[in-house]
This record gives structure tokens, C-alpha cells and sequence, in this order.
């Protein structure tokens, strides 16, 4: 821990975070500050059996904190992940959640700390003009968030986005409780994400950042945000895709996440708006399908954003500074992680363009797209991220 020590602090910007390596084993401690005595984590399938999450569960019961488990979660958690683990929450009589692994496991925990106390079914929370007022905040269940990847930074986010089945589309579930109250952000947790996934992830941090630094307004602290992340992801990502081990490249992808995530409360912009449904229709991973999405959005937005962009590239200090260069190495990071060039890879087809485009256009990632856009240019950047045009 000692190689390791300069990354270790406590951070207050959004919320409390303990940072840096081998800060879990304060997990019960946390639990206590927000006055846990039964927390239930809630977690993926795929952590829920391994040696970290079972240590984590029995560091807790070890200190006199029993904590019960909750894992039945898709990749793009549902309306009906969330109804089970507040059931789950509510007969175990807990009084707190521990949100455990990556965004899909953040969100669903957070939705269901929200639910813990309220009469008023989720749905009714959408963030959509004052949804949110009518949250009852004294039924909010306390969260400690443990980040187990380093790309949505959920951990740092006062929303989830929750599939509603019905209408087969994505929610933003919002309130300004729904931002953990503590954050353990130890790097170690990240170690064991394999490359593809640590290599898609990073990509969704990126685009966290890129879609708010080309987002319009004046917000200069999300764009100082933005591009310090985007910086530290420049440097570090495909380190941790090749060495999963390097716990210094591990540390400063898991900052950056939380940064980009941060940094995008000025707005994001069509990479999301269009991930979001593709996402809720064809169930493909969230981070997977920015990725693949990002090049496009960039091309797309290309005018408004000529100047940022070399001002990226200066500060980055790519090559002859200028949109191209940050377009190039936009695509060198797919081509290097093999992440699919085109939806069509991702098994994406056009047999709902339409329906897909209109979903897009009122997504609520879409007012803040750095060119405005509606139906008609959410299906020509669909078509052409479909058939790599």
C-alpha cells in the first residue's frame, strides 16, 4: 500500500469519498457515519460470489454490522430489479444500502434506496419538470457507494437510469438524495474487471467527459473537470486495459470516471441520447454502444466543435492539434480494444430506425447536444454508426 499511498485521500467534491487503495475494510465504518446498523448490498451476479464481495460481507458481520446481499440485476437494470431488491430490502427490515459494483448495480441500488420509504410508484420519478418534489426525503434510505469499475461514475450521481419494460425504454430517475452519502473508492476493487470490460467502461468515461466539454453553455468548472479527466484517461486507459494489475492506472481511471461524471451535470448529448434506447431495446452494453456511438456524435457535431477540440488536442498534446487528431485517437482506441467499429457489430439492425430516432430525440441527454437536433438527425447518425458512413 505503501507505493500506493500518494493516491490516498478524502475528497468532499460531490460528496464524501475515500480514495485510494485499501480503503474497503472502512466500509462498516461508513455504514455507521450514515447510521447503518442493517444494510442490505446490493450488487450483480457476476461480483455477488466473488472472494472481495464475500470479504466485504464478512468484514461487516465481523464488526457487528450484518449485512444481507441482494444480486438479481441485468446489465441494464429494470423496473422489475428494483421491485425485487425493495422487496428484499423491506422484509429484511434494513435501514440501508451499500451500492456494490459497476453502473448497472449503482443505479439499481440507488433506485431502491430511493423507493426504501415512498407510497408513489418509481416511475413517477422520472426527471421530467418537478417529478422530483414529489419524493418523500424522509424515505430515502441512506447509500455508501463501492465503485467496482471505473466508467459511469454512478458512485458521484444523483440519478439512475432504469429500463421501464412496458415501453421498452430507458428512465433518468432522479433526487438530489440519491447521491451517496459516502463513496469507498478503492482502487483495488477495479482489479479483477477483465479488458474488454475495463476497456468499455473507460470509453463511457470518456464520453462523460467529451459530450460535456462539447456540450453548449458556460460552465467552466464541468469543462475543467471534463478535461483533466479526459487527460488522465489519455494517459492511463490503455495502461489498465493491459495491465489490469497497475494499481496506478487503476487509481487514476477510477478518479477520472468520477470526475466525468461530475463533470456531465453541465449535460451530455447524442452518444447518450441514442445509447440510452439502443441500450433498453437491444439490451447491449451501455459503455460498449458510446463507444461505438462516439466518432459518429464528434463527426456529427464537427462544426461547433472545431475549436475545443484542438484545444483538446493541444492540451493532450496529440500530433498537429486539431478535431483530427482527437478523432484519431478516438478511433485508435477502438481499433486497439476491438471494440466493433459500426452497430450493425454490436448485432444492431435498422428494423426500428424510426422508432429508435424519435426515442433518441426526447431523451433528456438531447437539449444539451452541442448542435440541436431532433428525429431526422438522430436517424442519419444512427444510419451512418450503423453502416460506418
Amino acid at each position: 500500500m505503501t507505493e500506493y499511498a500518494k493516491f490516498n485521500g478524502n475528497w468532499n467534491y460531490p460528496t464524501p469519498i475515500r480514495f485510494g487503495v485499501g480503503r474497503l475494510k472502512e466500509l462498516a465504518d461508513a455504514c455507521r457515519q450514515l447510521s447503518m446498523t442493517k444494510p442490505l448490498l446490493i450488487t450483480d451476479p457476476g461480483l455477488a460470489d466473488l472472494p472481495m464481495t464475500k470479504k466485504a460481507l464478512e468484514q461487516n458481520s465481523a464488526d457487528g454490522l450484518p449485512t444481507g446481499l441482494f444480486s438479481k440485476i441485468k446489465p441494464n437494470p429494470t423496473g422489475k430489479n428494483v421491485e425485487d431488491g425493495l422487496a428484499v430490502y423491506r422484509e429484511g427490515g434494513y435501514d440501508g444500502v451499500i451500492a456494490f459494483g459497476g453502473g448497472s448495480a449503482l443505479d439499481a441500488a440507488k433506485a431502491v434506496a430511493l423507493m426504501a420509504g415512498q407510497k408513489l410508484p418509481l416511475w413517477r420519478f422520472e426527471d421530467v419538470g418537478d417529478n422530483w418534489t414529489k419524493v418523500d426525503p424522509e424515505g430515502v434510505a441512506p447509500i455508501v457507494a463501492v465503485p467496482t469499475t471505473a466508467g459511469t461514475g454512478s458512485e458521484v450521481g444523483r440519478a439512475s437510469v432504469i429500463v421501464q419494460e412496458e415501453s421498452h425504454s430507458k428512465k433518468i430517475i432522479f433526487h438530489p438524495l440519491m447521491l451517496p452519502g459516502i463513496v469507498i473508492a478503492d482502487p483495488e476493487t477495479t482489479v479483477g474487471l477483465p479488458p474488454a470490460l475495463t476497456a468499455s467502461t473507460g470509453m463511457d468515461a470518456l464520453s462523460h467527459c467529451l459530450e460535456p466539454y462539447s456540450a453548449p453553455g458556460f460552465h467552466p468548472m464541468a469543462d475543467g473537470i471534463a478535461v483533466e479527466s479526459i487527460r488522465l484517461i489519455h494517459r492511463w486507459l490503455a495502461v489498465a486495459v493491459k495491465d489490469g494489475g497497475n494499481l496506478e492506472a487503476r487509481s487514476n481511471m477510477l478518479a477520472a470516471a468520477g470526475m466525468g461524471a461530475t463533470a456531465f451535470q453541465k449535460g451530455l448529448g447524442a452518444m447518450h441520447s441514442l445509447a440510452h434506447p439502443l441500450g433498453a431495446i437491444y439490451d447491449a452494453p451501455h459503455g460498449l454502444l458510446n463507444a461505438v456511438l462516439m466518432p459518429y456524435v464528434l463527426e456529427f457535431n464537427r462544426s461547433v466543435i472545431e475549436d475545443r477540440m484542438t484545444r483538446l488536442a493541444a492540451w493532450l498534446e496529440l500530433p498537429n492539434p486539431s478535431f483530427s487528431a482527437v478523432m484519431d485517437w478516438v478511433l485508435g482506441l477502438r481499433s486497439e480494444f476491438n471494440i466493433p467499429a459500426t452497430l450493425a457489430g454490436l448485432g444492431i439492425d435498422d428494423s426500428r430506425v424510426d422508432e429508435i430516432a424519435e426515442m433518441a430525440a426526447v431523451d433528456p441527454s438531447t437539449p444539451t447536444n452541442a448542435i440541436q437536433v431532433g428525429p431526422a438527425e438522430m436517424k442519419k447518425i444512427f444510419l451512418s454508426a450503423l453502416n460506418g458512413n
